[in-house]
């Protein structure tokens, strides 16, 4: 699998939904979530939940997992373990963002996210 792009690197100023993956390709069940914040301003957080689905339209009402919520840039990892999800097909990614402070200006952050077989970096390592 290496690693699928859950989000590619976008800038948001509200809240959002990312695009649908398809995890068939996958053989494992246990993924490293991987959340990378590259742009961040005062007061304001970001909250980011990975969701799975067995028909990429179905999304159930809780996600596979949610990240602690994020104020700074940097890389984040997680894993998620669907060992006991055995029909979740697709992933995306949630967003929500808040801001509080004085003033008009709203939230504003510069992230990306990507997927990969738990690992799958030590693999790769090993190759080279």
């Amino acid at each position: 699998m290496g690693h699928l792009i859950l989000l590619p690197e976008t800038i948001a100023q509200s809240d959002g939904v990312g695009p649908i993956i398809d995890l068939r390709t996958s053989s494992q069940k246990l993924l490293v979530f991987t959340l990378g914040i590259t742009r961040s301003g005062e007061n304001q957080s970001l909250d980011i939940s990975v969701w799975g689905s067995e028909d990429g339209e179905h999304w159930g009402d809780k996600p596979l997992t949610t990240l602690p919520t994020k104020f700074y840039c940097g890389v984040y990892s997680m894993l998620v373990n669907l060992a006991f999800r055995p029909k979740v097909k697709y992933l995306r990614v949630q967003w929500r963002m808040r801001r509080w402070s004085r003033g008009d200006a709203g939230p504003l952050f510069g992230f990306y996210s990507i997927v990969e077989e738990s690992g799958a970096r030590l693999v790769a390592k090993a190759v080279a």
